[in-house]
């Protein structure tokens, strides 16, 4: 990863298998699906979960999921937890479900990208960066 992401971002992430346990949906999801939401993403059955610069996974890592959690990483570091927060939500109420929300959208792209040419090599932070101020977050 570290031709993708800062050392300092690499070295300060924490990683977290979890082996029995899952994350849970947050308490407030009986209330939402109550007002109407019936696609709110299922955090159990999600393959990892990022929460700033921790990642906790449901699964072995492979480079493709930990390279898309660290994307999430790098946009928290850039964003912030509350305008991170902000978009997350925001990209889910005007897109109308996870897969439209523009951070997942930025997430999978650069996994996408790095995918399909692991030795073609990219700054994470420099995208995120060009994505902000094209307004596509």
């Amino acid at each position: 990863m570290a031709p993708f992401f800062s050392a300092q971002l690499l070295e300060s992430t924490r990683v977290l298998v979890l082996k029995v346990e899952r994350v849970g949906n947050p308490d407030f999801y009986p209330m939402l699906r109550d007002l109407g939401f019936k696609n709110l993403p299922d955090q159990s059955g999600m393959g990892a979960i990022t929460f700033c610069d921790v990642v906790v996974s449901h699964e072995a890592f492979y480079d493709g999921l930990l390279f898309h959690e660290f994307v999430h990483v790098e946009q928290y570091r850039q964003l912030g937890i509350p305008r991170f927060s902000e978009l997350y939500v925001r990209g889910f109420l005007s897109g109308g479900s996870y897969e439209a929300i523009p951070l997942e959208i930025n997430a999978y792209t650069l996994e996408g990208r790095f995918e399909a040419n692991p030795a073609q090599r990219f700054s994470v932070a420099d995208e995120v960066t060009k994505w902000q101020a094209e307004g596509r977050l």
